[in-house]
């Protein structure tokens, strides 16, 4: 097989393949034997037609389509590798000549991964902030805890308040006429928390257990049901239950309940310990981040338009699957936001951008620094996994491999390394005072 590649604009090339006429040969008895399962001619059994027969009923030509979705795809997988190249998007083919004791010819318009001219990567500056935990901080966190630990405690007399928990009925309606959604018994909601439609919550507070009262609202202007958006709604609301919040008071009895500790006072050092290693790590990714959007801007790349939509196609994907995970879908969150998956694109579109910049920037360093993967950091990295997961090594590696991940493991074992080289040799430098407002 032949194979040319010749570069027309910063990206897109074009592919110049011929495949030799026994291999067109071997694809036509494929095809022949794929479509004679289904063909019928008076005087053979269906499946059971002779080619010679075939042929002349049909034509050899009837087989040609088939024939070219057969060898196709094996041959430009061929011809790409021959060539060393790196598609990032389908190409656009061109048969030129394909016919029995004919070389198959066809072109191949290519757009491809672009050249990475890289700046200055090592020296890059990053400010840096020094560290601490203060008695604010660590007073925030504690009460953070006390919320957590809670009691719910039933109010008989008092007035409901921002944070109590109203136990309800509501009946809503527009202009007199119930709609889909707008009804429920003994709901249990949290006053202050936002959940419900702008100004009813509010319209709850100060009311007492056993109060009625018709709670009026306007639905937004962006909400998801487009027959309820901007419309006028009233719901009779009627409160069998509030209940408030209790804190735990915090002493040494509340230490011992929430950590190993005897004493609130070794509790809120360990506690002071646990914020000061969070803010550590978050500095660790914070330099990193800062680090590689620096050396990105250093480079000079061209970023073809399809790698960029792939990247927001593959982000949708992975915001569905975590949507799917808290009970929702993709669909549901469009509606209740009043956007569309177009919408959704367009504001993931930068990201994307820079996800795809900086990951091509990371390779090219990769290979300026000749950073190479060892099998005993593969085996490394499926060991923690395995433990993680809590599967064998052996099912680890099978699964990767079966679904076409354990090359994107190397890769993302290559761009921590990576990572890890251009921090190493960055420069840290005092941030900024931030002044007091």
């Amino acid at each position: 097989m032949k194979a040319t590649w010749e570069k027309i604009e910063k990206n897109l090339g074009v592919l110049e393949v011929e495949v030799d006429a026994d291999r067109v040969a071997a694809a036509l008895d494929k095809a022949f034997n794929k479509v004679a399962k289904q063909v019928s001619v008076p005087g053979f059994r269906k499946g059971k037609v002779p080619r010679p027969i075939f042929e002349k009923r049909y034509g050899i030509e009837s087989l040609y389509q088939d024939a070219i979705d057969i060898l196709l795809p094996e041959a430009y997988s061929q011809a790409v590798e021959q060539t060393d190249i790196f598609p990032v998007d389908s190409p656009d083919v061109e048969i030129d000549q394909f016919a029995k004791g004919e070389s198959f010819k066809f072109k191949a318009k290519v757009t491809v991964k672009p050249e990475v001219t890289l700046g200055d990567y090592k020296g890059v500056e990053v400010p840096v902030s020094k560290l601490e935990v203060s008695d604010e901080e660590l007073a925030q966190e504690l009460e953070r805890l006390q919320q957590r630990h809670a009691e719910l405690v039933v109010v008989d007399e008092d007035a409901a308040q921002s944070g109590d928990t109203a136990i309800i009925d509501f009946d809503g309606s527009v202009d007199g006429v119930p709609f889909e959604g707008g009804q429920a018994e003994k709901y249990s909601l949290e006053l202050g928390s936002n959940t419900f439609i702008p100004g009813f919550e509010e319209q709850v507070v100060g009311l007492h257990t056993g109060d009625s009262k018709d709670v009026e609202v306007t639905f937004p202007e962006n909400y998801h049901s487009a027959d309820l958006a901007g419309k006028q709604a009233v719901f009779k609301v009627k409160v069998h239950e509030l209940k408030r919040k209790v804190l735990p008071e915090l002493d040494d009895e509340f230490a011992k309940d929430v950590s190993e500790f005897d004493t609130l006072a070794e509790f809120k050092e360990d506690l002071k310990k646990q914020l000061l290693d969070r803010k550590e790590n978050e500095a660790k990714a914070a330099r990193e981040g800062a680090v590689v959007e620096k050396v990105a801007e250093n480079a000079t790349i061209d970023i073809p338009e399809a790698m960029v939509k792939s990247e927001v196609q593959n982000m949708v994907r992975d915001f569905d699957n975590r949507l799917r995970s808290q009970g929702m879908n993709l669909e549901m969150f469009l509606g209740f936001s009043g956007q569309s998956k177009e919408d959704l694109e367009e504001q993931m579109k930068a990201d994307a951008e820079k996800r795809v910049r900086n990951n091509l920037v990371l390779e090219q360093v990769a290979k300026a620094e000749n950073i190479e993967v060892s099998e005993a950091e593969i085996d490394e990295e499926l060991k923690n996994m395995a433990e993680a997961y809590k599967r064998s090594v052996e099912e680890i590696r099978s699964i990767l491999e079966g679904n076409g991940s354990f090359a994107n493991l190397k890769e993302e074992i290559s761009l921590r390394k990576t990572i890890a080289l251009l921090v190493e040799n960055s420069k840290e430098v005092e941030a900024p005072v931030e002044a007091a407002e």
